[in-house]
């Protein structure tokens, strides 16, 4: 049974939270996205006990900040056990095809020489295509744009063990162009900056981005079975939870997990 490992929640601006990005765990692997933004991700991932050396695939959504500049220290770690023969295999780090320069260029001004040297050899700046699909775990994953309007950014769906597919919409309002991807879904993954009632004081919809009524009313629209809401607004971090699951109820029929950093979800029907 596959597993989600939620790293972050938050979103770019948080300081009582990570940053939103999470894996999917099957068997002793993991599939990670994003890496959230500095080197906070290393203490998340030894605390939910992740080990790097199990982490050979990892898809970094967009260039933005929050979401990027993990992805640095990712590298310089499992380059680490690389150079001291505690890491097996290659490192594959999926993006958009026009990220993959942004990647290499902050490893190159960033990481010492003997870290940069591996890019190339045994880690792996791998562009995808709109619509590409690619094996990862043994898992069909489909990549798709999302037609952000404020920098060009994928999301992706998958077909879990149990059949079910589970559907990544990056940091932004599903795109309708991209309904077809989460229709009858069995997992939406999506954002919600705030609650309804305090969109005056957060502005999301100024940021390109979601209420939890608005997603709570879309997952229904969509029939999806489960309902993940994340990249959110932290100013209530120890009632979020209940605050935002009393919203998002009445507009929603399925299962709601509004979950905190480090908690893991079995992807279960």
């Amino acid at each position: 049974m596959e597993q989600l490992y939620i790293f972050g929640t938050g979103n770019a601006a948080v300081s009582k939270c990570y940053n939103t990005c999470f894996a999917i765990k099957k068997e002793d692997e993991y599939f990670m996205i994003d890496a959230g933004g500095g080197n906070g991700i290393l203490g998340i991932l030894n605390s939910m006990n992740v080990e790097l050396s199990h982490i050979h695939h990892l898809f970094v959504s967009h260039e933005h900040t929050d979401h990027i500049l993990g992805v640095v220290w990712m590298v310089r770690f499992i380059g680490t056990r690389m150079k001291s023969n505690q890491y097996e295999g290659d490192f594959m780090i999926y993006c958009h095809k026009r990220l993959v320069s942004v990647i290499d260029t902050l490893c190159r001004l960033t990481l010492q020489g003997k870290f940069y040297e591996l890019i190339g050899k045994r880690i792996h700046l791998t562009g995808v295509d709109d619509g590409e699909t690619r094996t990862i775990l043994g898992n069909q994953v489909t990549f798709f744009d999302i037609h952000s309007t404020k920098a060009e950014q994928y999301g992706f769906s998958t077909v879990l063990q149990n059949g079910k597919t589970l559907t990544f919409c990056g940091d932004e309002p599903l795109n309708s162009a991209c309904l077809p991807y989460a229709k009858n879904c069995g997992w939406l993954l999506h954002e919600a900056f705030c609650l309804y009632e305090e969109r005056e004081r957060f502005k999301p919809y100024e940021k390109h981005h979601s209420t939890v009524k608005d997603a709570c009313e879309l997952a229904q629209e969509l029939n999806a079975e489960n309902l993940i809401l994340w990249h959110t607004e932290d100013s209530d971090i120890l009632h979020r939870k209940e605050r935002y699951g009393k919203e998002g109820a009445p507009h929603y029929n399925g299962r709601l997990f509004i979950p905190d950093d480090k908690e893991i979800l079995p992807l279960t029907p």
